[in-house]
């Protein structure tokens, strides 16, 4: 690895085809690539895929998500469906309500806030309906993101701030709505790959100033996952065992309420595709893509599509009910989307523009509004929410 350059010169990147980096962004590429050559030795000379992804987005002041890189917006690597304007918060405030409203009362609890954006946005709106949350609620782990939401929110509703707290840690017990946008998608995973005889696990090594693929046999229970799906040799893909954990663990705590999780994914049947060969590993740095996490670490969001089969499953094993599953699109249409437009005036030129821009962006199938699923997983609630009345596709997990 070469050293970093001197007075903010570029240098050129690993990965071709992406901007340079900065003499800033080399110094955190090599600092969390020596954390990671070292977990590498002492594990004796390969670790899994997901801790490797673990600590490449989450290693203390190291990982993308624990350094002070901006991530969301334009001046980041990608752009968050609450980073497109208020439309998105304003939406799912209308199922928040509902909830907060059938139950006589509760909290929010989002986790993984992003920029702080979505909260504040949620907050204004549910405010303006008359059904503030008891408590606001955001399990953060990101020192660096925790004080850019706080920044954030204090900006934006500065009047709510005192209904927030943040969490370290889940609380022992909750009551109401848990949100969680595009969280799901930054979990760690194993990835496998079919051979022609075997199921192989893919490891990470170091070799030659580079990191590497390893593999080696499948443990028991991924096997045990990959057989039933019968693909073919060659197939690589992954399994996101930590998001149904984490699933499991909003069970365990959620005494009455529901769970609404919005992210990029698919049923198994399409998830585990013939054409999806390659699996849906996906890395994102300066608002390109690429598919290689092995290049550019630290520096990129690491992603892949969410397995809503695997998710449905783990929720309704846990003693959750499955309440409902739909596209981005319809979900958003049935949350209220078309009154906020409808209320639009036309005449504020630049305003109106803005907002039908926000729809285009949330809902059009080539953009957001089909890749993205809303899944609602709930406890002790018996009416539906708004948001799953236009298209149910529960049927489909």
């Amino acid at each position: 690895m070469n050293s970093s350059p001197h007075n903010g010169q570029s240098k050129k990147p690993e990965s071709p085809g992406l901007p340079l980096l900065t003499a800033e962004e080399q110094a955190q590429h090599d600092k969390i690539t020596q954390r990671l050559r070292e977990e590498i030795a002492a594990a004796g000379g390969e670790i899994s895929f997901d801790h490797f992804m673990e600590l490449a987005l989450y290693a203390p002041g190291l990982g993308y998500y624990a350094a002070g890189k901006t991530k969301f917006g334009k001046q980041g690597d990608f752009v968050t469906a609450p980073e497109l304007g208020p439309l998105f918060a304003r939406c799912l405030a209308r199922p928040c309500q509902a909830l907060l409203r059938q139950l006589g009362g509760g909290d929010i609890l989002e986790v993984g806030a992003g920029s702080g954006v979505l909260a504040a946005d949620l907050l204004l709106d549910l405010e303006s309906l008359g059904q503030l949350p008891k408590h606001y609620l955001i399990l953060e782990l990101s020192a660096d993101l925790r004080a850019h939401q706080i920044e954030t929110i204090r900006q934006k509703a500065p009047h709510l701030f005192g209904r927030i707290s943040w969490l370290a840690e889940l609380p022992d017990k909750f009551r109401g709505m848990v949100v969680a946008n595009e969280l799901l998608d930054a979990m760690p995973v194993t990835r496998f790959k079919v051979t022609e005889t075997d199921i192989s696990e893919l490891y990470v090594g170091w070799e030659n100033e580079h990191f590497v693929w390893r593999e080696k046999p499948a443990s028991a229970s991924v096997r045990a996952r990959v057989e039933p799906l019968g693909l073919a040799a060659g197939y690589t893909s992954e399994i996101n065992l930590c998001a149904e954990a984490w699933v499991r663990s909003i069970a365990d705590i959620l005494k009455q309420g529901t769970m609404l999780l919005i992210d990029y994914g698919f049923p198994r049947s399409e998830f585990y595709h013939p054409q999806r060969s390659q699996g849906t590993l996906m890395c994102h740095y300066r608002h390109q893509a690429h598919d290689d996490p092995l290049r550019l670490v630290g520096l990129q969001d690491i992603t892949t599509h969410v397995d809503f089969s695997a998710i449905a499953e783990a929720a309704t094993g846990a003693g959750l009910a499955l309440a409902g599953y739909t596209s981005q699109a319809a979900f958003l249409l049935s949350s209220g989307m078309e009154q906020i437009m409808g209320a639009s005036d036309p005449n504020d030129t630049r305003a109106h523009l803005t907002l039908t821009q926000q729809v285009k962006k949330l809902t059009l199938p080539h953009e957001m509004g089909e890749l993205y699923k809303v899944i609602a997983l709930a406890r002790g609630v018996r009416e539906s929410l708004p948001g799953f009345t236009l298209q149910d596709r529960r049927g489909r997990l």
